[in-house]
């Protein structure tokens, strides 16, 4: 299969990617600040559920998943050590994309994303922040009553955080986001 290197195309992230990561992750979550080192335990602990976007002016995005349990939230800028061995979902970390590359890309991650959580729980789960709520929305995520626990822990994600949750087994995949849509997730 050839790869049109003029558009934006996902692959696997490795731990050369870091310094890309953490400099995307400045610019687009400056209040959400994750050490390097907690995002490569991330793509050791599930590399099938970490990727970047790559464009001809380098990674231009990334997205970071892994298997947890529903309902609870790993912390920002905390290891998890190893990954629950009864996770019911995958857990999407954080997806973000420069401004300039922007345009419906993130469709093709969350398809990788939802083949692999199909293999393990066909759910998958998110906090959304700075009023994402919408674009996820459009992927077939629903945002979930939270009880005095979780929104404990979503107030590190700041005031818009929304956990959401998409059962995979309960409806086909929706339609994605168009071109104009904005894509931060964590």
């Amino acid at each position: 299969m050839r790869i049109d290197v003029s558009k934006p195309h996902w692959r696997p992230a490795s731990t050369t990617d870091i310094t890309a990561i953490i400099a995307i992750a400045e610019r687009i979550h400056p209040d959400l600040f994750e050490r390097p080192d907690v995002f490569a335990e991330k793509m050791r602990l599930c590399p099938d559920g970490c990727r970047v976007l790559v464009g001809d002016e380098g990674i231009v995005g990334y997205g970071l998943a892994h298997p947890w349990k529903q309902h609870q939230i790993p912390p920002l800028d905390c290891f998890l050590a190893s990954l629950p061995d009864d996770a019911d979902c995958l857990y999407v970390h954080d997806v973000a994309v420069l401004p300039f590359a922007r345009g419906g890309v993130a469709a093709a991650y969350i398809r990788t994303l939802e083949q692999l959580a199909r293999s393990s729980g066909a759910v998958l789960a998110l906090v959304s922040v700075y009023a994402t709520r919408p674009l996820w929305e459009q992927f077939g995520f629903r945002s979930v009553t939270t009880n005095a626990e979780l929104r404990a822990k979503l107030a590190c994600y700041g005031e818009a955080a929304t956990y959401m949750l998409r059962d995979l087994a309960a409806a086909p995949s929706p339609r994605p986001p168009t071109p104009n849509d904005d894509i931060r997730i964590r």
